[in-house]
């Protein structure tokens, strides 16, 4: 229940019918002993005072029909002190006679007044409390989009505005709010009761229709009055509507989801239909050259004819590993090593194996001292590696370097990749490790976005890191940083 909003119910307003007419009896008795108190110091019988207050009281606290009572209670008391002899029914002078029927009435107007202004009162401060609650809950459904946290927090702003209890009910969803919840026999009411707009009673519940199918229930005593009863009604189709607003937006993210996977789906397979084909037809014109024409070609020509055969070959090849890769990765099922390696070797293997890839571009390599042991898994770092060298490679433009170095850092081991290819802006290098994300001056070179995320994802997997970052000498390019724990040397 909001705090903001939580009545503090006095246990006066949490009786029922009898009790209330229980504490007009007891009201009486007060008046009595207050009467006979006067009485006794005073000597005279003119003490209708006492039982007015009493009448008094009794209206403003627990309403006017207790309070009738109390005035004719009082009535029958008070004509007992004024019969002479006292409690003694005798004659009557005519200022006993005006006294009594002066007495009742004024009694009565009293009551009927006092009961009518508490009630109104009471009508006032339950109408104000269900208008702020309703304000309340209005601006905090607009602020959600969860449909389930809509519907508990309607639950509450219910039994806040009834100053009772509330629930409801969304198929097998029960949220309930301000006491121990409804019964069976009310549940089993509220899902007969779904999908037909209306407002039913069962055992003391009031039962509202929502749309969607939902049921909200609100049980109050006393009872809520017209108004509240309509504010309440309304602040329910609010919640209802906020529900199925905040359901649409769901699904409106859902279908925007989809629809991108679509197009990720689309360009995946359209990058893996041009990046197989591109070698699968180099391998198969240079193989079918080899068998139709082999004979007739000198050594010069077969030699570069199987070479075209073993680069494609192994270009198809990094590129169904990259797909394996990403697919153990997003399955939960790399099994990272995690052992002492020498990273000069590794590094060293790695930039051979690009030899014949690099064209023209130079490939330069620099361990630094203490950067030769580092703690993780041999093969799945020259997988990483090997997915940095060949993008500083593809984006190089033909002539230009590219730069291997190692160095410690902080009980860690950093290779760093630096290229000169195109660079990206600043604001791009946080999503260069995200699948499928390529960036601007990079969607003009043949690519699938994988390369980056699976060397993020590798590392991370070897306790490591990945980090891209601008040239720090100001030139074009960009330099790509793995990082691994270094070896503890005894």
């Amino acid at each position: 229940m909001p705090r903001r909003f939580a009545a503090s119910t006095s246990w006066i307003a949490r009786l029922g019918t009898a009790g209330r007419y229980a504490v007009a009896l007891a009201m009486v008795a007060l008046s009595t002993g207050g009467a006979h108190l006067l009485f006794m110091l005073t000597g005279s019988n003119r003490i209708g005072g006492a039982f007015f207050v009493g009448v008094l009281v009794t209206s403003f606290l627990v309403g006017s029909g207790p309070g009738y009572l109390a005035a004719i209670v009082s009535f029958v008391i008070y004509n007992l002190y004024v019969a002479s002899p006292r409690f003694l029914l005798a004659s009557y002078t005519a200022e006993d006679v005006l006294v009594l029927l002066t007495f009742p009435i004024v009694a009565f107007l009293m009551g009927n007044l006092t009961g009518r202004l508490r009630d109104s009162a009471k009508r006032t401060e339950a109408r104000a409390l269900a208008t702020a609650v309703l304000f309340d809950a209005t601006r905090e459904f607009s602020a959600s989009a969860d449909p389930a946290a809509i519907r508990a927090r309607l639950a509450d702003h219910l039994a806040a505005a009834a100053r009772g209890e509330a629930f409801v009910l969304d198929g097998e969803v029960l949220c309930s709010s301000g006491g121990a919840g409804p019964e069976p026999m009310v549940l089993s009411a509220a899902r007969a009761q779904a999908g037909e707009v209306r407002t039913t009673e069962a055992a003391g519940w009031r039962l509202r229709s929502l749309a969607g199918g939902a049921v909200a229930g609100w049980r109050a005593e006393p009872p809520p009055g017209e108004e509240e009863e309509d504010l309440l009604q309304i602040l329910a189709d609010a919640g209802a509507a906020a529900t199925a607003r905040a359901q649409l937006a769901v699904g409106k993210a859902e279908a925007e989801a989809r629809a991108h996977t679509e197009d990720l789906r689309n360009s995946l397979l359209s990058s893996i239909s041009h990046d197989l084909r591109t070698p699968l037809a180099a391998v198969l014109a240079s193989a079918t050259s080899l068998q139709e024409f082999g004979e007739q070609f000198d050594a010069k020509t077969r030699r570069d004819l199987t070479t075209t055969i073993q680069e494609e070959a192994e270009r198809l090849n990094a590129f169904v590993t990259n797909l394996l890769n990403m697919t153990r990765l997003e399955s939960g099922a790399l099994d990272a090593d995690s052992s002492a390696f020498d990273l000069a070797e590794v590094v060293d293997r790695t930039r051979r194996r690009f030899e014949r890839l690099r064209g023209r571009r130079k490939i330069s390599c620099a361990l630094g001292d203490g950067a030769g042991v580092a703690v993780g898994d041999p093969v799945l770092f020259e997988v990483a590696l090997a997915n940095v060298l060949e993008n500083a490679i593809r984006y190089t433009p033909d002539g230009g370097a590219i730069s291997l170095s190692s160095f410690p850092q902080g009980g860690q081991v950093v290779v760093e990749v630096s290229d000169e290819g195109p660079g990206v802006p600043e604001a791009e290098l946080g999503k260069l490790f995200e699948k499928f994300y390529r960036g601007t001056a990079a969607k003009r070179t043949p690519g699938t976005g994988l390369g980056l995320s699976i060397v993020r994802g590798v590392m991370q997997g070897m306790g490591g890191e990945a980090n891209a970052a601008l040239r720090r000498d100001a030139a074009s390019g960009l330099v790509v940083s793995l990082i691994l724990p270094a070896a503890r040397t005894s």
